[in-house]
């Protein structure tokens, strides 16, 4: 393949107003997984739980690929695999080195039951392949009614613990010494987590979810240390990478997942292009 047959098979906008249709549900699970993963992305940069987020993801790989196996609704099974993987990192990893080391065991065996339930599967490949690299057109009615659910349910659970959760975030040990209870909000904020992974992998995949998760966060808090703007900025990067991400895909033959992961990519090394710009000295240390 040469590069303009790759870009005929990246970007072909020929039928482009006949697919568009085709794309409504995605569209709408798209924009609330931005507004998901923009918020709840920068709790995840403060509390330093990016690894935590793929060995997460992979549990529910593994419970949405038993779902598919034994035909019953796959964004229950990754729920239930999300929730799983979130209480035994909320109980037994307290501290940053044991949730760490307990995800680093949780990543190849929630990856491992999902490669076995994949294999056992006998329907469309296109369902296997799209658990690990999403598909854009596979929201229908019923899924995406469950996504919005979901979503509304992750923001409605951010806003009632977002002053504690920031300030237990930020300094643990002063919030603990204020009376916040950490351990407890640590727990609650894994089970939150959960909900938005399992969300997330149903159109971006379970091998790419970080995408979405944690580089609009890690972008957003390069070129701004307002509060405000970070979590405004952070959910316009998630919007644009996942929203842009399904209108790009649907002018090729390609999974949704380069897409947006490119594109969140760009927006971090702009990013990060900014800040080196606005303070020089520090990159050169």
């Amino acid at each position: 393949m040469d590069f303009a047959d790759f870009i005929d098979k990246a970007f072909n906008f020929e039928d482009y107003a006949l697919l568009l249709p085709l794309v409504g549900n995605s569209l709408v699970a798209g924009a609330a997984l931005g507004i998901v993963g923009g918020l709840i992305g920068i709790f995840i940069m403060m509390r330093d739980m990016a690894f935590a987020v793929h060995g997460i993801a992979e549990l529910s790989f593994a419970g949405a690929a038993f779902a598919l196996l034994i035909g019953v609704d796959v964004v229950t099974g990754s729920v239930f695999g999300s929730l799983i993987a979130a209480l035994i990192l909320g109980v037994l990893g307290t501290r940053a080195r044991d949730r760490n080391s307990i995800t680093g065991v949780l990543m190849p065996f929630g990856l491992g039951l999902g490669i076995l339930f994949l294999s056992l599967y006998e329907g469309r490949s296109a369902n296997k392949f799209g658990l690990l690299t999403g598909q854009i057109v596979a929201v229908d009615d019923v899924q995406l009614g469950g996504m919005l659910m979901l979503s509304a349910v992750v923001v409605l659970a951010l806003a009632l613990i977002w002053r504690p959760l920031t300030f237990a975030s930020a300094d643990p040990v002063v919030a603990n010494a204020r009376g916040v209870r950490t351990a407890g909000l640590s727990i609650i904020f894994m089970m939150v987590l959960a909900l938005a992974v399992a969300v997330t992998i149903q159109v971006v995949g379970a091998l790419l979810v970080l995408a979405l998760l944690i580089t609009p966060a890690a972008a957003a808090m390069r070129v701004s240390s307002n509060p405000v703007l970070t979590v405004i900025l952070s959910v316009l990067f998630a919007e644009l990478a996942v929203v842009g991400g399904i209108l790009l895909a649907l002018a090729g033959s390609l999974p949704i997942s380069p897409y947006v992961t490119t594109i969140s990519f760009v927006i971090y090394l702009v990013c990060r292009g900014i800040e080196a710009v606005r303070s020089p000295r520090r990159h050169q240390v």
